[in-house]
């Protein structure tokens, strides 16, 4: 399959002017595949009404029937078409953090998406993007598109238009070329179909801003290890890397770790870590400080491809945050890569 590539980023606050406008429309109107800047990661769209299109995501991604995805919708009047149970509390969240990297789980009324989108379950999960191109995708095409993120199921999240590229040229029938993905990781899935409302996945936006609006809004319990995933990224393996990751804990001081012959691994940490990490070792940062945490979410899936892509790195290690609720998300995501491999600073 050949894969067309439009270069928007010229026209992204005019985007009617784009010569291959109509382009992009037709093919989603066709059950086409396209890939599209999100301020998350980027997405792999199709029209969420289309059951073949749809079936093509699962297929292009190598992603599990059961894990249910995300429709992107332009205005909350969207809504009204699919979704069920829309409360004041739920609206006054979307009108504090709409657009933006949340999405809420609604109670699904059939008969207007296609039930491959679902998963299989009775709920749906609904978001409104805030980045400038792929909002204006959504005004232009005129229909809820169904869009997990575009790359190959398990591998690191695309946030750049080359990470896309690499996973899925040849399978999709095209690529919105944007710039980098400002957040950096996944939205916050928020599951409303019961109160207190529960993070079925955690994200930038996280529960102490969400309880800012609603207080004790939140149920504080998990759900790991469940058999119907109710949001992506909760059963199967995901933004693993293909170089072995380990996670290290308790680097807080400033003794240098041991010197060895590291040449071939890869120590991700914070910039004010640099001081630690050996001289013939790769270093790779991670962000700033401890306390940068918006820096981290921006590079961790750019590292997690670099390090597949430099043939000299062999092993890598990140640095692993103290849990707290700005760190949840990152967390979550490398706990993944790494197949919650942990070690302490001492054992290096």
């Amino acid at each position: 399959m050949e894969t067309k590539i439009w270069d928007v980023r010229d026209y992204k606050n005019q985007l009617s002017d784009y010569p291959y406008i109509n382009e992009i429309k037709d093919i989603f109107e066709q059950g086409g595949l396209i890939a599209l800047p999100t301020e998350t990661v980027y997405g792999l769209g199709a029209d969420a009404r289309n059951d073949e299109a749809v079936k093509k995501i699962f297929e292009a991604k190598g992603r599990p029937s059961d894990n249910p995805l995300i429709v992107h919708i332009y205005d909350i009047n969207d809504l009204k078409a699919f979704t069920t149970g829309l409360t004041e509390d739920i609206k006054l969240l979307m009108k504090h953090f709409w657009p933006g990297p949340i999405s809420f789980i609604l109670p699904l009324k059939e008969g207007y998406l296609c039930k491959r989108v679902s998963g299989g379950l009775a709920s749906i999960a609904v978001r409104m993007p805030s980045h400038p191109i792929g909002r204006e995708i959504l005004r232009y095409v005129d229909m809820p598109i169904a869009a997990p993120s575009a790359n190959l199921s398990g591998r690191p999240s695309p946030t750049t238009f080359d990470h896309v590229f690499n996973d899925l040229a040849g399978r999709i029938d095209g690529i919105i070329h944007g710039d980098q993905s400002e957040e950096g990781l996944e939205s916050t899935v928020l599951d409303c179909t019961q109160f207190p409302f529960r993070i079925a996945r955690p994200g930038s936006i996280t529960k102490t801003m969400i309880e800012s609006i609603i207080p004790n809004s939140i149920a504080t319990e998990t759900t790991l290890n469940i058999e119907q995933p109710i949001a992506p990224g909760m059963k199967y393996k995901h933004y693993a890397p293909d170089t072995p990751i380990q996670i290290v804990e308790e680097l807080n001081g400033d003794t240098p770790i041991s010197n060895k012959d590291w040449s071939h691994t890869a120590f991700i940490l914070p910039k004010s870590k640099r001081n630690i990490v050996p001289k013939t070792a790769i270093f790779i940062p991670l962000c700033e400080t401890e306390d940068d945490i918006k820096g981290a979410n921006h590079n961790l899936y750019p590292i997690l491809h670099q390090i597949d892509e430099e043939t000299t790195i062999e092993n890598a290690y990140i640095y692993g945050f103290q849990i707290n609720d700005s760190t949840t998300a990152i967390m979550n995501r490398m706990m993944k890569a790494t197949n919650q491999s942990i070690i302490k600073g001492e054992q290096l």
